[in-house]
């Protein structure tokens, strides 16, 4: 009997599984709580895949697979959930990726962020950089970010996403969300005319080029709150990130212009808890302070942990402090704390001085 995507959806949420894999050869497999576990069934045939997608692909996403080896794309399965879903070929068949996109927004204590965030909230103007690995929850944090401006703000709210993932109604703000290759070609482009749009926020799903980074570092000077996104991890690593994206002539220009609009850096990490099923997150918060700021425009960002090390008044803490923190709580392994940290050495004598 062959499987359908309805009853495996229905298990994914059954399951609170994260992510669906349907690959030729494989046995559907969900991931639950970081782990994979694939189910009791026959391993998928290449028929079955394609078979799969097709029934939750639009035509024109049809297309791009075909014409260019795969496409992204949200889906929503009926009201139970949303899904953001990856088709791509592999050995000239069809494989799916699905993550589940949470129906309800989380708030930031949920999520584990000190209440210190909530204040850059209401920043007239800057860049607000949220970062981390694929799959560490910047979108949720996103996500309950632009909620709370929402909710308590009355403001335009422009995001460009690829594709949209959480849906947000019109609470005090007006809320326009463009999504990549439907709504409009490209992030720089979406940027450039969501200035004449009379935006106050500005959410840029990825600050994945040159031309978006600069679209966004223009949009803040220009007296918009930004928010993006970026695949690094920590504060220095960012923005060194941004200024190599530009050539040499321009990254002197660009360094002043980051120390005058970067509100914070949140990078993030999630975990495998230990005392319980379910994952928990890692934060490093750095928050522009005269010293940080000097620190970007004089090219010395290797200063940058240690002005975070010292700035706990201002809610700031590194990567390594909070995962040592969790570790403590016991809510997460001395393995995975030791395998997360970006100073192993330094964490590992801390531990052992505490003991």
């Amino acid at each position: 009997m062959s499987i359908e995507m309805t009853d495996l959806l229905d298990l994914v949420i059954e399951e609170g599984a994260s992510d669906l894999h349907l690959a030729v050869g494989s046995a559907p497999v969900l991931r639950v709580h970081g782990e994979l576990i694939p189910l009791e069934a026959d391993p998928l045939t290449p028929e079955d895949t394609e078979r799969l997608m097709k029934s939750i692909i639009s035509e024109q996403n049809e297309q791009k697979v075909q014409q260019e080896g795969g496409t992204d794309f949200g889906f929503a399965f009926d009201d139970k959930a949303r899904f953001r879903v990856s088709v791509f070929r592999q050995k000239g068949d069809i494989g799916v990726v699905m993550r589940t996109i949470p129906n309800t927004l989380m708030s930031l204590e949920d999520i584990g962020l000190n209440p210190s965030v909530k204040e850059l909230l209401y920043r007239p103007r800057g860049m607000v950089l949220v970062t981390g690995p694929t799959g560490s929850g910047k979108s949720t944090t996103l996500a309950s970010m632009i909620d709370i401006i929402n909710r308590e703000r009355g403001c335009h709210i422009i995001t460009v996403e690829d594709p949209i993932e959480f849906y947000h109604e019109h609470k005090n703000s007006i809320v326009t969300q463009r999504e990549l290759g439907v709504d409009v070609p490209s992030f720089d482009e979406a940027l450039r005319r969501a200035l004449r749009q009379d935006p106050d926020i500005i959410l840029v799903g990825e600050m994945r080029d040159l031309e978006t980074i600069r679209a966004a570092v223009t949009a803040a000077e220009t007296g918009h709150l930004v928010f993006g996104t970026l695949h690094t991890t920590g504060a220095a690593e960012t923005i060194d990130r941004i200024i190599d994206a530009f050539p040499t002539d321009q990254q002197e220009q660009v360094r002043t212009q980051l120390a005058t609009t970067l509100i914070a850096v949140i990078s993030q990490v999630l975990l495998q808890r230990h005392d319980k099923p379910g994952r928990v997150a890692a934060f490093e918060i750095m928050i522009s302070t005269p010293s940080i700021r000097a620190s970007i425009r004089d090219n010395k960002t290797f200063r940058i942990t240690s002005d975070i090390q010292t700035g706990a008044k201002f809610g700031m803490f590194t990567l390594d402090s909070h995962l040592m923190q969790i570790y403590e709580k016991g809510l997460i392994s001395y393995g995975d704390m030791i395998t997360k940290c970006r100073d192993p050495e330094s964490v590992m004598q801390k531990i052992q001085g505490k003991r």
